[in-house]
């Protein structure tokens, strides 16, 4: 068997980053004193990672149960990032807060409080209830509106002052089909699309392995957005597609192809990329 990697797989930079923060606090809470270490939410969207986490101690700190990270406490904010209110919160409590936001949601954080500020309309291209879309909303605070599709734009009321940004794993078709209503209905409306380029160049790489391969294994968290969009791209250009969170969930027709393609999701790590690849080419 021939195992084909897509150029462009596995961790982005900002989830890597948020990963080695929140290892770092656990390593330094060992030395320190066994502080507690809590994630704001899961950390990323892969259930390997967050076993391996919560194994060396740190805990899932949900919004609805702040008051558990206690003064002294360590709280990482995830990838995703939060809402100011959650931060206020862990400081009155005089929580330690590590900051792991992926610095591109920090921009459209910072773009969704100015244009707020200017009394624009916030419209968020992405999914309602995902982490990195509700932290953007609550920088625009009552000012914003969240969209999932072109249908679902043409829907709302569009003021003069608007403006348009995206959930960075957002799909590129869709937020341009977005962009495209919402100029209909008010050709003023400022555009961001703050689509991360990590996305676009996991999608391009994965777009390269057709007609190349008999099969797609899209590797990632089923959680993750960005890595059900590779799953749906991979779909599309691939007859013979399966998404899977390790190799024990390789399905048994792939071991007798003869080339097999691999992708995964921004959230994917490498050991668990390298894991899939060798029991393709051991045939297990």
């Amino acid at each position: 068997m021939k195992v084909v990697r897509a150029k462009v797989l596995g961790f982005c930079m900002g989830v890597r980053r948020a990963v080695e923060t929140a290892s770092a606090a656990l390593e330094n809470s060992e030395k320190n004193g066994h502080k507690k270490v809590f994630t704001l939410g899961p950390l990323i969207h892969n259930p390997l990672v967050m076993d391996s986490l919560e194994k060396k101690g740190a805990q899932i700190l949900e919004p609805s149960s702040l008051e558990k990270a206690k003064s002294g406490s360590v709280v990482v904010i995830r990838a995703h990032g939060t809402t100011p209110q959650v931060v206020s919160a862990l400081e009155n409590q005089g929580a330690e807060i590590l900051d792991a936001t992926c610095p591109r949601v920090h921009l459209s954080q910072k773009r969704a409080a100015e244009w707020k500020k200017k009394g624009f309309l916030v419209v968020i291209a992405g999914d309602k209830n995902h982490g990195e879309v509700v932290s953007i909303s609550g920088y625009a605070e009552n000012h914003a509106v969240v969209v999932e599709s072109a249908e679902e734009a043409l829907k709302i009321e569009i003021p003069e002052k608007t403006v348009l940004i995206a959930q960075t794993t957002f799909s590129p078709v869709e937020f341009e089909k977005i962009a495209s209503a919402l100029k209909q209905k008010n050709p003023s409306v400022q555009i961001f699309n703050s689509i991360c380029s990590a996305t676009m160049e996991r999608q391009n790489a994965l777009k390269e392995l057709e007609g190349k391969v008999d099969a797609i294994l899209v590797i990632g968290g089923k959680n993750s957005a960005n890595t059900r969009r590779l799953f749906e791209t991979a779909s599309l250009i691939c007859g013979k597609t399966a998404l899977i969170e390790d190799s024990s969930e390789i399905p048994d027709s792939f071991f007798s192809l003869k080339t097999v393609g691999l992708t995964a999701g921004a959230s994917t790590p490498d050991f668990v990329i390298d894991e899939v690849e060798r029991a393709l080419l051991s045939g297990k």
